[in-house]
């Protein structure tokens, strides 16, 4: 994810210094909201539905930004893996959360 809009940042933007900026600045922006929204330690405790409604975005705009890129079959498989890592990822968290009961 981090490295899709990293690429994409480097090819947007009418300037070196445009293409540089949003190469370091959105992987990093998409990093710092994974930190705080979706990581297993978040800083923001979100209920189940929230935390995949920002996985579903987080990802469905690296699938874009793979898609702008000229890439729509790689996009495409991006967003199947990214769904069914979420998938399991969630089915995962509720399995442990049930077990600590």
């Amino acid at each position: 994810m981090l490295g899709a809009v990293g690429v994409w940042g480097s090819t947007t933007g009418g300037s070196p210094t445009a293409h540089v900026v949003l190469a370091v600045g959105v992987p990093l922006a998409f990093a710092v909201a994974w930190w705080l929204f979706a990581a297993p330690k978040a800083r923001v405790r979100l209920p189940m539905a929230g935390i995949v409604a920002f996985k579903v975005a987080v990802f469905g705009c690296a699938a874009m930004a793979i898609d702008a890129l000229g890439r729509p079959r790689l996009a495409a498989c991006f967003a199947a893996v990214a769904v069914a890592n979420t998938v399991i990822a969630t089915i995962d968290r509720d399995a442990a959360v049930r077990s600590r009961r």
